[in-house]
């Protein structure tokens, strides 16, 4: 017999590795918490430190190799999607086939040239056909999420892309076409790198020109999109913007010195003035030597000609004129990068993306300082996530925080051991419960706090979502629940306890036990066998499971 305190240190741990898996990807697939421990901490059944698992999970983690695992690869290349339209004309006559298909999803490893004729819409293309990139992109985000060993890789893509969020929605078609490339060579590359890095191959890629219209700014005036998204949602963040308190650069506490304590609208214009130039190769007339015309492949270019060249003052530095090419660009996102509000503002993101809506102090200072002492490492990034990760109050943190609907849907797939295949109904699941990937309409991407996502109709499509991911209204999506079912379970009360485990990471307790246990008994003795037919057993099994995933517990993290 395990004594009191073996026992209480089991359950702890098993909580804990569960917390972790949850906060760090998409949730334990089935047992992982226990697999975890044992493989990671355990002596005697028992789990070892936090600090031993976790630190070694973590390293496994940060060690994601380039590019998708093989076992993933194979999943995407195995994958199709549905792909239907009828014949049509373009606006100048030309005809197009209807057809109806599935498709693999082949725009992944595509480079942007050989998507780059889907942006032109005098080309005879159907509409499904120019946003299909995009559709692909979400549905590879569905396999990679369910399917991959490197969980944190996953979410931290997720981070960025809602920070350096572009809307694929939009009406420029330019912006679907990118958004794969935008994943493979930007987001993903970096998810654990250098920010300042990160920041300049967001600052070129072609999605995010064409998104904030930086793509078409020319000296006199300069378009100032972009550089208003980049100081105050990229770097310093909404709360460094003085301007309601000052009108001048120079009466900004700290600027004469070149520290300037925020940022006003000055800097706005004259960090949009410095990235003047930085477009895209679409083809654009520019009426200036030779050709007259931009190339055309889609792909970022620097055009001297469109660049303004004169003095400028960002952040209290003077930027002398007549700089090398891309030079005025590139010192400004060294100001913003390097600025100490951009580590505030960056970390406290981060803490509250990994922990809660309102992380402690303590954790962000912690992060902030690592952000700040690592600010040139190439690996700056994942000593950042190491110190929030390692920091006691990772773990001394309730959970408590609203999964967003991407990951609520991820997380029970993930626990119940679904196996997922593509299907555009997958989008609309997590659709009516507020979230499509890749097209919030605001510069913001998806809000992280639980307020955005608990209204009455978001939280009935919460709980839902497992009761149709269980009756298989999603094609080639299958939740088998009674292969699933440990077959040491055989009472109401056994079966509840383990799915509680699988979900929740501990046993269901209070009026959530009630509720499951009666499910399953249906008004017999919670701890005698059941012994009903396969079909009644499977519908008592579905309610008690959708009772866990409905309850306060799974759907917060």
């Amino acid at each position: 017999m395990l004594s009191d305190a073996v026992q209480s240190e089991r359950v702890q741990g098993l909580r804990a590795a569960h917390v972790a898996l949850s906060r760090l990807g998409y949730g334990p697939v089935l047992d992982e918490a226990r697999e975890v421990l044992a493989r990671l901490g355990a002596q005697d059944g028992a789990p070892g430190a936090p600090g031993v698992w976790l630190a070694r999970y973590l390293d496994e983690q940060l060690s994601a190799p380039a590019g998708d695992e093989p076992a993933v690869r194979k999943r995407l290349e195995a994958s199709r999607l549905p792909i239907a339209y009828g014949a049509g004309k373009n606006d100048e006559g030309e005809a197009y086939a209807g057809l109806d298909e599935q498709r693999g999803l082949v725009s992944l490893e595509k480079r942007l040239p050989e998507l780059w004729h889907l942006t032109k819409w005098n080309r005879a293309i159907a509409y499904q056909e120019r946003v299909r990139p995009v559709q692909e992109l979400r549905a590879a985000a569905w396999v990679r999420a369910r399917y991959s060993s490197y969980q944190l890789r996953e979410v931290m893509a997720d981070f960025w892309h809602n920070h350096f969020h572009v809307n694929a929605g939009g009406d420029d078609i330019r912006v679907s076409v990118a958004l794969p490339s935008y994943d493979r060579d930007v987001i993903r590359p970096h998810c654990f790198g250098n920010f300042r890095e990160l920041l300049e191959a967001v600052a070129t890629a072609p999605a995010m020109l064409a998104y904030l219209n930086n793509a078409s700014s020319k000296a006199s005036p300069a378009n100032e999109n972009f550089a208003r998204e980049l100081f105050e949602l990229h770097t310093l963040g909404r709360e460094r913007y003085l301007n309601d308190l000052y009108n001048r650069w120079r009466d900004v506490p700290g600027a004469t010195q070149g520290a300037p304590e925020g940022y006003i609208d000055q800097d706005v214009y004259e960090a949009a003035r410095a990235l003047t130039g930085w477009t895209i190769q679409d083809g654009s007339w520019h009426g200036m030597g030779e050709g007259n015309h931009l190339p055309d492949g889609g792909e970022f270019v620097y055009f001297d000609a469109w660049h303004d060249p004169y003095q400028k003052r960002v952040l209290g530095v003077e930027i002398d004129p007549n700089q090398p090419p891309m030079s005025d660009g590139r010192r400004v996102l060294d100001l913003v990068a390097f600025h100490p509000g951009t580590a505030q503002h960056l970390c406290t993101k981060l803490c509250r993306r990994l922990v809660s809506d309102e992380p402690p102090d303590a954790l962000v200072r912690a992060a902030v300082e690592t952000w700040r002492e690592h600010a040139s490492a190439k690996d700056q990034i994942a000593r950042v996530l190491r110190t929030i990760v390692r920091h006691p109050l990772f773990l001394g943190t309730s959970p408590a925080k609203a999964k967003r609907p991407f990951e609520l849907a991820m997380s029970f797939v993930r626990a119940v051991g679904a196996e997922v295949r593509t299907d555009d109904q997958l989008f609309w699941c997590t659709g009516m419960m507020g979230q499509t990937l890749f097209q919030w309409p605001a510069p913001t991407g998806s809000p992280d706090v639980a307020r955005a996502w608990l209204g009455a109709s978001q939280l009935a499509a919460r709980w839902n979502m497992p009761l149709m991911l269980m009756a298989d209204w999603f094609r080639g999506t299958r939740v088998r629940l009674m292969r699933e079912t440990p077959a040491d379970a055989r009472t109401p009360r056994q079966i509840a306890e383990r799915w509680s485990e699988r979900l929740l990471g501990e046993r269901c307790t209070g009026k959530l036990a009630e509720v499951c246990i009666g499910a399953l008994a249906d008004g017999k003795d919670a701890e005698r066998e059941l012994d009903v037919g396969e079909g009644e057993l499977l519908e008592r099994v579905q309610r008690c499971v959708a009772a866990i995933a409905m309850s306060p517990g799974f759907q917060a993290r």
